[in-house]
């Protein structure tokens, strides 16, 4: 019987967050309402419907995040290939420091997460809409 070590997925995250740049929700609020900033929700759709999302924010499930960012792939989002400032976020900010290291190392520019996530987001009133 061989024996193996899983990394503790906090770890996996306090490295990602040591690679890439984390904004408070503070920050995220100054560059909701300045052009080319794109916030992208990661978080499962049952999420969305239970608590809204950020206004104009796109929904990118966290498990197409790689197909949909590269243009090779027969799903590959347009809005992926702008010049876009691309504000990844999810509840907590765990998965979205994970997706954007990957989005980083996949070659996409200018890309953040919001630190402390949607819950981040909500307790300094962020502006949100709700699914239809």
């Amino acid at each position: 019987m061989s024996k193996f070590s899983i990394k503790s997925s906090k770890s996996l995250v306090e490295k990602a967050k040591s690679q890439i740049k984390n904004l408070t929700a503070s920050q995220s609020l100054k560059l909701f309402n300045t052009p080319n900033n794109l916030f992208v929700d990661l978080r499962d759709i049952r999420e969305l419907r239970k608590t809204g999302k950020i206004q104009k924010a796109v929904h990118v499930p966290r498990g197409m995040l790689e197909f949909w960012i590269d243009p090779q792939s027969p799903y590959h989002k347009d809005f992926f290939s702008k010049n876009y400032n691309f504000v990844f976020y999810c509840a907590s900010g765990w998965r979205s420091a994970l997706s954007t290291l990957t989005a980083k190392q996949m070659g996409l520019k200018n890309v953040s997460h919001i630190d402390g996530g949607f819950t981040k987001w909500l307790e300094i009133n962020g502006p949100i809409e709700k699914l239809n």
